[in-house]
């Protein structure tokens, strides 16, 4: 791969980071794949939800983003978005067919060890449902 395409891929990264959901849609249209992953194994899908970037997160599920994909640190979106305490976005990924039992460390373990009341009735919400 050249300077030039890898600098192309890491500037999708940065649209996903950065909640640019619009030039994000283009480049996805372009081809870019969905569960694109960088050299830590992150996913698009888990970069915007680490960043809490709501729109991206919808965008990426609506165009197919693997919900359960897990980086090289052994978490995946749902993880993310329940360290950040971001309940839109897990609610997003728990509807979108998340597992919530996936990663090193389970959502609901993170959710406890943090401290995160919100996130543990939101996961057992989700459990009982499922």
């Amino acid at each position: 791969m050249s300077d030039r395409e890898l600098e192309a891929l890491n500037q999708v990264f940065d649209l996903a980071r950065e909640g640019r959901a619009e030039e994000l849609a283009a480049a996805l249209d372009q081809g870019i794949p969905v569960n694109l992953t960088n050299a830590n194994g992150d996913t698009l899908l888990i970069l915007a939800a680490y960043r809490e970037q709501p729109a991206v997160v919808r965008l990426l599920l609506e165009r197919g983003a693997d919900p359960d994909r897990i980086n090289d640190r052994g978490q995946t979106a749902l993880v993310s978005a329940v360290f950040r305490n971001h309940e839109p976005i897990a609610r997003m990924l728990l509807e979108a067919g998340a597992d919530a039992s996936l990663g090193h460390q389970t959502p609901e373990a993170v959710a406890a060890f943090f401290a995160l009341p919100e996130m543990t009735r939101l996961l057992a919400e989700h459990r009982g449902r499922a």
